[in-house]
């Protein structure tokens, strides 16, 4: 007697049918978004039909902007507020005791963390610097060649690359290896070309070089940021009253400094304010790089070390508070500009 054949797992009634969670979490997304939302929308549209008029005009603006407000709550400020009432708790993670100022009074105490603080400003001195700086020369520069569009794009073309990416890019370009040996990093082989020494520009923590090595890569991505938003202020600039100038007299270099310059002013701000912004919060072409190794440490990046490495979350709490107050009295100043642009206009 031949044995009964095995059961097909396929025709199997009592088999359990497994369905991978991504896509069930990508139904909800894509079907119970849009349903939650127009649900939402009748739903006030219905509560808003039962007032007068006078109390339709208060209350609609307000059921419109409450789910925008409560993403921006429950994002936003709430992991404020908590990132602030961690400040000032003990790096116990589990039973976090209150410990005051203690966090903060190790930050300016530290010498990693005040050494952090300062290659923080010499971003913000030197990559502002340069970066608006370059910006305006290639933006008034490239006005009058012929082939504008093209110089634009190839400079702009940086900035289209990932901070990671652009971190391994200059990794081989800035690559050591000891005298005496074949160096593989470009920069290294052409200064070898003229005799000189290799250098190591990500290992050398003698006069801050890694740190400006760094600095450079960020500025060879933003420029070409700058020079579009000051080019396009360049454009705006009247060609009537640059030509009278002319005209009259006035050099070249008058009529930059005298007209071209000055009506830039309102843009040159808001970029600066901008670079300064992503200067104060640079981390992922740093930590790549570096980690902070060779005296190349940011705050955004020392946050990083005393959250992840040494699971100090005390401590990166307070980092990290640090960093926002340090930004927000320049984002307030950068939309004070934005509205006394637009008063204007």
């Amino acid at each position: 007697m031949l044995p009964p054949p095995p059961p097909d797992p396929d025709n199997d009634p009592t088999r359990e049918v497994r369905v991978d969670t991504r896509l069930v979490t990508a139904i909800e997304v894509v079907v119970g978004v849009p349903v939650v939302l127009i649900g939402y929308i009748w739903a006030s549209e219905r509560l808003v039909a039962l007032l007068n008029a006078r109390w339709r005009r208060v209350i609609r603006p307000w059921l419109w902007l409450a789910p925008a407000l409560a993403f921006l709550g429950f994002f936003l400020i709430y992991p404020t507020v908590l990132t602030a009432i961690r400040s000032l708790q003990s790096k116990d993670s589990l039973n976090p005791k209150f410990v005051g100022l203690a966090n903060y009074k190790w930050f300016f105490t530290n010498g990693d963390a005040l050494g952090a603080l300062f290659n923080n400003v010499l971003w913000l001195v030197f990559f502002t610097g340069f970066t608006v700086g370059m910006g305006l020369l290639v933006a008034v520069l490239v006005d009058r060649v012929r082939f504008e569009a093209w110089a634009k794009s190839i400079i702009f073309l940086p900035l289209a690359i990932s901070m990671v990416a652009a971190g391994v890019i200059w990794k081989f370009m800035y690559d050591y290896r000891p005298a005496g040996s074949a160096q593989t990093g470009t920069l290294n082989a052409l200064i070898g070309n003229v005799g000189l020494g290799p250098i190591g520009w990500l290992q050398s923590p003698g006069f801050r070089l890694s740190t400006f090595a760094i600095i450079a890569i960020m500025v060879w991505m933003w420029t070409g940021f700058a020079m579009v938003i000051i080019s396009a202020a360049l454009k705006g600039i009247d060609a009537e009253l640059l030509e009278a100038a002319r005209m009259d007299g006035a050099s070249e270099w008058q009529v930059f400094r005298r007209i071209t310059l000055p009506l830039l002013g309102p843009t040159l701000t808001v970029v600066s304010t901008t670079m300064i912004i992503t200067s104060l919060k640079t981390f992922d072409i740093v930590y790549t790089l570096t980690n902070g190794n060779y005296n190349t440490d940011v705050v955004a990046n020392l946050m990083i070390k005393e959250m992840f490495t040494f699971g100090d979350f005390g401590r990166a709490s307070a980092v990290a508070v640090i960093l926002l107050l340090a930004i927000l009295p320049i984002m307030g100043f950068n939309i004070r500009k934005f509205r006394s642009q637009e008063s204007m206009s």
